[in-house]
């Protein structure tokens, strides 16, 4: 008698385990390599396609790269591919696409084997984990200290020019750490020409990406998801030439006072970058902020304007890596060296519009070919000395004529401020003066601090502006100063009875 459907006495069963146990054996050699390999080996045992797909992330692994959104649309909505196997896997999700000759059986025992092989690999990441993060801090630690040819010479990439800082603060903070390494997968080899690193320092996470002139955007995409998704608050500053790494740092932090729930990732360029400075005469504003700025380095005027970004000496400190008693001493100094006093809110607004001036043209003949260079001059804090200016220093507790006196200005200042009750402008007025502390200037007005406050949140409201943002502050007092008609003297304040006023 024949047995049918068998062959060398083996029976059905016997054939099925053994073929499992080869993909088993498949899948083992191919996690031992990397992860790509693994992800390759299970779409080839399914004759069909297969995706690690991040949250974050997006697709991690893929094969073919083609299948990498539907992988990630698949995670995201499982019940819309039914046709998909799904595995959870290292914090991500596994998504396997079988041929329909493949038995569905032979398929989710491949799933839950990659699974398996991927939650290994990423406990013995782990484990390596806190020892690679130190690493990447001690680099970080090593940059911002000037020794950029060491770290540089460690990490193999002579291609690496410039560096792109992002500094983020929040809560979650050690959780989005973890997830952002996971995400980005870093590596001390440089991959096409660019090398991330990240770690913690001061209640912050900081991310550095080395590159060649610019990035591909990369991590500013990762960084602004895992914004969203951890409610965190992001600075950023770069490209820069690699030299120029703790001027990025202090950039970015600065930055990041300005970062709002509405906008949590805010690039330094944006800081302070105002709609009113394009309205001003090109000619007489270099000139004028050229002759202000003379008698300061360029480290002089980074420092200011760090301080001005931030809105207070203390954060400034943060930002710069300096004591906050350092700071003082130090806008103490160039306050006498200005011949201005720093503590006048006008003064810190003129300072800042002086600090934000265009470089002025180069002259005819000037060589500009290298566009390196010219990079570097266009995002400098420092600007180059302005043509000579008018016989005399300029001040700064005013403005040349023919600066913020003109009908373009005055329009730019009715549109920021106009239609403010009398009541909200003067009390805006007053907090202004006082640097956003609204005790000093709630005293002022005889009103409760939470009067006030409820005013400022109306303000907010009718200006459509961030008042927390130092910058924003300083281009409000300039249109409050160009659209006033009288004194806004908290004496003039409405009243009626006691310490309620009267709408006029």
């Amino acid at each position: 008698m024949s047995s049918t459907g068998t062959t060398d006495h083996e029976a059905p069963g016997a054939r099925g385990a053994r073929h499992e146990r080869d993909a088993a054996d498949r899948l083992l050699r191919a996690a031992t390599r990397s992860g790509a390999h693994l992800i390759a080996e299970a779409a080839s045992l399914v004759q069909g396609w297969a995706v690690l797909a991040d949250p974050i992330a997006g697709a991690v692994y893929s094969t073919p790269a083609a299948a990498a959104a539907d992988g990630v649309h698949a995670a995201a909505a499982p019940r819309e591919h039914p046709h998909c196997t799904q595995r959870p896997a290292a914090g991500a999700v596994l998504v396997l696409a079988a041929a329909p000759t493949v038995p569905q059986g032979h398929a989710c025992h491949v799933a839950t084997t990659t699974a398996a092989l991927l939650e290994v690999r990423g406990q013995r990441a782990a484990e390596l984990r806190g020892e690679q993060m130190r690493l990447h801090t001690t680099l970080i630690r090593l940059l911002l200290a000037g020794h950029t040819a060491a770290v540089t010479e460690t990490l193999g990439g002579n291609r690496l020019t410039h560096v792109t800082v992002y500094r983020l603060s929040g809560v979650d903070l050690p959780t989005a750490h973890e997830v952002l390494w996971r995400a980005v997968r870093p590596s001390l080899a440089p991959y096409a020409d660019a090398v991330t690193l990240m770690g913690r320092r001061d209640g912050e996470l900081v991310v550095t990406e080395l590159h060649h002139g610019g990035d591909d955007g990369r991590i500013l995409r990762l960084v602004s998801r895992l914004s969203e998704r951890h409610h965190l608050l992001a600075g950023m500053a770069g490209p820069l030439p690699l030299a120029e790494m703790p001027t990025a740092h202090s950039d970015a932090a600065a930055a990041r006072h300005s970062a709002t729930p509405d906008r949590r990732v805010v690039p330094a360029d944006a800081v302070g970058a105002s709609r009113l400075t394009p309205l001003l005469p090109t000619a007489p504003y270099t000139r004028w902020a050229g002759s202000v700025l003379r008698p300061l380095s360029p480290a002089h005027q980074h420092l200011l304007l760090v301080w001005l970004r931030t809105g207070s000496k203390p954060r400034a400190a943060a930002a710069l890596g300096l004591s906050a008693g350092t700071v003082r001493a130090r806008i103490r100094d160039l306050s006498r060296l200005l011949g201005a006093d720093l503590e006048d809110a006008t003064v810190r607004a003129h300072l800042l519009l002086a600090l934000r001036a265009p470089a002025p043209a180069p002259a005819p003949g000037d060589d500009d070919s290298d566009s390196d260079s010219s990079i570097t001059r266009s995002r400098s804090v420092s600007s180059p000395p302005g043509p000579p200016g008018p016989p005399g220093p300029a001040r700064l507790e005013s403005l040349p004529d023919g600066l913020l006196d003109t009908e373009t200005v005055r329009t730019w200042a009715v549109g920021l401020v106009g239609g403010l009750e009398p009541h909200l402008r003067i009390a805006l007025a007053c907090w202004l003066r006082h640097h956003a502390r609204t005790a000093p200037a709630a005293a002022e007005l005889h009103v409760h601090r939470t009067t006030l406050a409820g005013w400022l949140t109306q303000c907010a409201e009718h200006l459509a502006r961030n008042l927390a943002d130092a910058t924003v502050r300083a281009e409000i007092h300039l249109a409050l100063k160009a659209t006033r008609t009288g004194p806004d003297d908290p004496a003039a304040l409405p009243r009626r009875g006691g310490r309620t006023y009267r709408r006029l």
